[in-house]
């Protein structure tokens, strides 16, 4: 179907979102208005954004929010508030969304993530991006889940890798969210068939 924005996008029934999606350590929530000054701080972190366009502002973050909450009201999915009890009330968010742009690869859902620099190398993306992806392959038909990166962004391949995502390099593409010339231009694209997921081994659903 195409949406009035003018993009592609895949024609899902709306189903309404647990509460949380649960693992071992992680959980995966809707949002909560305290979570914004989190997110505003995560977000203004030159570290976490180094391979991801600039969020200027307190504005332009809450912007962000506000997206993410209409993607969850509209579809039915999105991109989880993370928390790690015991640990942090958030440490970042996971989840997915349709690709908001026409693409070769489109229409897509798309898997992505961001996390406090703080709570770096301890597996709680992987673990996150596996509870949210098998509630997607539950709750929607879907057969395939794309993830998008730039080349130079090895930590988010990595998490790829882990989850059993494969790229072609001949599927690598401009983003046309991105301004011709800019550094993060060039995307690669990485996808993951339920299939595929669905016959991982249970040793490694876990970080």
């Amino acid at each position: 179907m195409s949406t009035p924005a003018g993009f592609p996008m895949l024609d899902l029934p709306y189903s309404t979102p647990p509460e949380a999606l649960i693992g071992p350590r992680v959980r995966l929530r809707l949002w909560r208005k305290a979570d914004w000054d989190s997110l505003a701080q995560m977000l203004a972190d030159p570290d976490v954004m180094e391979h991801l366009m600039p969020v200027n502002g307190r504005a332009e973050s809450d912007a962000v929010a506000q997206r993410i909450e209409r993607h969850f009201a509209a579809y039915g999915f999105g991109l989880w508030a993370m928390e790690v009890p015991g640990v942090s009330p958030f440490i970042g968010y996971t989840g997915l969304v349709h690709v908001p742009y026409a693409a070769a690869f489109t229409p897509a859902v798309e898997i992505g993530w961001r996390i406090q620099k703080a709570h770096w190398g301890h597996g709680y993306v992987s673990e996150a991006a596996r509870l949210a992806l098998a509630d997607a392959f539950t709750r929607f038909d879907l057969k395939e889940v794309v993830a998008l990166t730039v080349p130079a962004n090895t930590r988010s391949q990595a998490v790829m890798h882990r989850l059993g995502m494969t790229r072609d390099p001949a599927e690598d593409f401009d983003s046309p969210l991105v301004p011709s010339g800019h550094r993060l231009k060039r995307h690669v694209l990485y996808r993951l068939t339920r299939a595929a997921f669905e016959a991982q081994p249970a040793s490694s659903q876990h970080p």
